[in-house]
């Protein structure tokens, strides 16, 4: 059975694989600047408008009427992360404009919190992973996972060319290819 955890898992799993290319981009001497700009296109669109919208409109309100607190514990702890996260891609934002107009040394700043960002989204998805989302499933029915799983289909993925989640992986890969 798929279930509402399983689903943000999936996600998960791209959304990590972006970090790795985005680890990858910081290691390097002067990436294009398009591909900064993807990255950032991918974080605010997938990680953020897409799946953190899920966990944010549905998922995270859905395990509330379970007993888990928005204010306190585990789902606190979770938005306070997707709120520091926005503030790494805010700064990366800011920067990238900098460097592009023509502020060379703002790149190592995109660089800083895009590390930033790596080591914050990697340390999140593994406690919703293994902490969050096993609690949750011990106190969500069949029919809970049912009922949140078509609610997720109400959050559109806002890609370019139209393509959904397919897009969003297949941009990540295009971009991991740039970066061997």
């Amino acid at each position: 059975m798929n279930s509402a955890t399983k689903d943000l898992e999936n996600d998960h799993v791209h959304i990590l694989r972006l970090t790795d290319v985005m680890e990858k981009i910081t290691q390097s001497v002067s990436p294009p600047l398009s591909d900064l700009e993807t990255v950032v296109y991918l974080i605010k669109n997938f990680a953020d408008g897409y799946h953190h919208a899920k966990e944010e409109r549905i998922f995270f309100p859905g395990i509330a009427s379970k007993g888990f607190s928005p204010q306190q514990g585990p789902v606190a702890v979770m938005l306070s992360e997707h709120i520091q996260g926005r503030n790494y891609v805010k700064k990366m934002e800011d920067n990238i404009e900098l460097y592009k107009n023509g502020d060379r040394s703002a790149l190592e700043q995109i660089f800083n919190n895009m590390i930033g960002y790596v080591t914050l989204l990697r340390n999140h998805i593994t406690k919703e992973n293994n902490i969050l989302f096993r609690m949750a499933d011990k106190v969500l029915s069949e029919e809970d996972h049912t009922s949140l799983l078509m609610e997720y289909t109400t959050v559109v993925p806002k890609t370019l060319q139209g393509g959904g989640l397919n897009e969003y992986i297949s941009d990540i890969e295009l971009l991991n290819n740039n970066y061997h």
